[in-house]
Formats: C-alpha cells, sequence, structure tokens
C-alpha cells in the first residue's frame, strides 16, 4: 500500500445542536411521512423492500461491466487510510457508522459528480452518467465483523442499488436486511432496495465487503415527482443537507492530496 502517513485525519465535523435540530428532525420527518404515503399510490414500480432489476433497463450494463468497476474499487483502496468513515461526512450517522468501520468513497453526491474522485474511476463514473435523476454513488467499505444497525432512510422518492464488487468467501454470513425480507451479496450480482424499510447489516466473516451504493429517483407519476422535487430542494437549505456537502468536498481534496503525496514518495523512493 502506498505511504499516506503524512496526509492528516479529518477532524470529526460539528453537527448543529439542540432545540433546532430536534425541532427539524420531529416535523421534517412527519413532512416526509405524508409525502411517503403519496409517493408510495405515485409509484410506477411496486413498493416492496426489494424491486426487482427487470424495472431498470439501465441496470444489466453495471453487472456486465464490474469487473471493471472492481478493479478501479481495488485502486482506489491502495489508498484505503485517506478514505473518510461515514460519520466523517455525515455528522447525523454517528449512531449507525463508528471508528471508520464504514468507509465511503464518494463519486456522485446530492445530484453533482465530484470531479476529482471520478477522474480516478473513469469507466464507473461513464456507467454512472447513463442513470436517469442519479442521486448519490459511493464505494461502500464495511469492515470485518461490523454491523449497521436497524434505521430507515429518509425519503419514498428514491431508490437504492447495490452492487456487489469485493465480497467474502463466505457471502452467506455477509447480508441485509430490508423489511422482513434478507440477501447477501454477491460478486457481479446488483439488488435495487427501498431504504424507508427499516433495515440492517451484517458482515459477520473476517473479510472486507464492498460495493458500488447508487441512488437514483423512483419512476412515478406527475405529483409523485413534483413532491420528491420539491422536498429535496428544502431539504438542500438545511444543515442536513449543507453540512455532509461540505464535508464530501473537503474529503475529495483531502484524499487528491494524499495520492499525490504517494506518487510523490513512489517518485522520490525510484531515484
Amino acid at each position: 500500500m502506498a505511504n499516506i502517513e503524512e496526509v492528516q485525519a479529518p477532524d470529526r465535523p460539528k453537527s448543529i445542536s439542540g432545540k433546532r435540530r430536534r425541532f427539524i428532525k420531529t416535523n421534517g420527518k412527519k413532512i416526509l411521512r405524508k409525502i411517503e404515503r403519496v409517493q408510495t399510490k405515485q409509484s410506477l414500480v411496486p413498493t416492496t423492500p426489494f424491486v426487482s432489476n427487470e424495472y431498470f433497463d439501465f441496470l444489466p450494463q453495471f453487472e456486465e461491466h464490474w469487473r471493471e468497476i472492481e478493479k478501479e474499487a481495488q485502486a482506489v483502496l491502495k489508498f484505503r487510510d485517506a478514505i473518510p468513515g461515514f460519520e466523517d461526512l455525515s455528522p447525523d450517522q454517528y449512531r449507525i457508522a463508528k471508528e471508520n468501520q464504514w468507509k465511503t468513497f464518494v463519486l456522485y453526491g446530492f445530484g453533482t459528480r465530484l470531479e476529482k474522485n471520478t477522474a480516478l474511476t473513469p469507466t464507473t463514473a461513464k456507467l454512472l452518467e447513463s442513470i436517469p435523476n442519479l442521486q448519490t454513488a459511493w464505494f461502500s467499505i464495511l469492515a470485518p465483523g461490523y454491523h449497521i444497525p436497524a434505521h430507515k432512510g429518509v425519503t419514498k422518492g428514491i431508490l437504492r442499488a447495490h452492487l456487489g464488487l469485493i465480497i467474502p468467501k463466505e457471502f452467506e454470513k455477509c447480508r441485509i436486511r430490508v423489511g422482513d425480507d434478507i440477501k447477501p451479496w454477491q460478486e457481479g450480482k446488483l439488488f435495487v432496495l427501498d431504504d424507508t424499510y427499516e433495515h440492517e447489516v451484517w458482515n459477520d466473516t473476517d473479510e472486507e465487503r464492498v460495493i458500488l451504493l447508487f441512488d437514483f429517483d423512483r419512476p412515478m407519476r406527475f405529483w409523485g415527482r413534483f413532491l420528491n422535487s420539491l422536498s429535496m430542494k428544502l431539504m438542500k437549505k438545511t444543515a442536513f443537507y449543507k453540512d455532509p456537502k461540505k464535508n464530501v468536498s473537503d474529503a475529495e481534496d483531502r484524499f487528491e492530496a494524499a495520492v499525490k503525496q504517494a506518487n510523490a514518495n513512489l517518485e522520490a523512493m525510484s531515484d
């Protein structure tokens, strides 16, 4: 692994606190649940915990090219120590992501492509460009033995895809529960889930798990799309959006610095 010891670890981001945060969380959830009921009725695909891949014609190419994506993920993992933990990017994830046991290398955040990160993953980035209304995408890296506690996503207007890249040999022990349904990840296989159902993850193996995770808009009729667009615009005005967006940008800069430092060290060693 390349030497990146000179790149300092990020300080833990601070989040908004007190009455304001509690007010936003409580009332925001109530509003989103009302919107969710409308979006459920407006959905053009099943509203089950897992949604069949057959509804999305842009997905087969990811399984076809998974080896190329996996190769790019392996290249990123050479700088593993510079990849931030999920809790470093989103301060509200402290309950489910701890001690950098769940790392995230972000390629798209909040509908915006991260140019420095995707420059390292050109094939993956090109494939992601084909997804209608892509919202987020990242390599999700789960440490051996880690358990992500049960939690729920924030909006029915988004669906989430998981593509297995680096999966433990005992893959049945590395799995996700969504609602009452459980699936293990498998190399080169992709599935789609609705993360507004309670879900949790186990990696009961001694090996790391790496997947490509990406979110895209749920196909819906007009009013469902309208409410999704409106709720996203409102969310972007809050610290729940602004804080992670800044943290993602800062993390991208730090990762770029780590790569440059490692390359400089290799050049110096070769002289």
